[in-house]
This record gives structure tokens, sequence and C-alpha cells, in this order.
């Protein structure tokens, strides 16, 4: 037997729609609704549709603006 908690769990798990296509998802597909749109998915991935922008951070800028470094003594 289960909890109300668990319950209300599983309930708002199964009811997500598919993230692709908006339908409801299967148990054998989940997230998805079938392995058409987990297809769909997967191309996005490996196409890098999901990627997200790199912005330089402090240590990757140009060190150009920088004093020049006192002469090494022998």
């Amino acid at each position: 037997m289960q909890s109300k908690a668990q319950e209300k769990h599983d309930s708002v798990r199964h009811s997500r729609p598919c993230p692709i296509c908006g339908k409801p998802a299967t148990a054998a597909d989940r997230p998805f609704c079938s392995a058409r749109c987990a297809d769909v998915d997967l191309h996005r991935w490996l196409k890098g549709a999901y990627a997200l922008p790199a912005t330089p951070d402090d240590d990757d800028r140009d060190d150009s603006g920088l004093k020049e470094a006192p002469p090494e003594q022998d």
C-alpha cells in the first residue's frame, strides 16, 4: 500500500506531457510518448541544439594589456 504523498508523486510524474510533441508520455518511453520522440531528442543533443552559449572566464582573457615581466637576472 502506498502513502498519499507517494500516490500524488506518481500521478504528477505520469501526467507530464512528452517534451517533444506534447502528447501524454508512456511508461515504456518515459519521459517521451514514443521511441520516435526519444530519437528526435537524441538527435537534437548530438547536433548541439541544447548547447548553452559559452562566455569567456576571467582566466581566458587576453593578457596583452598587462605590463611586461621584469628581465631575468643571471
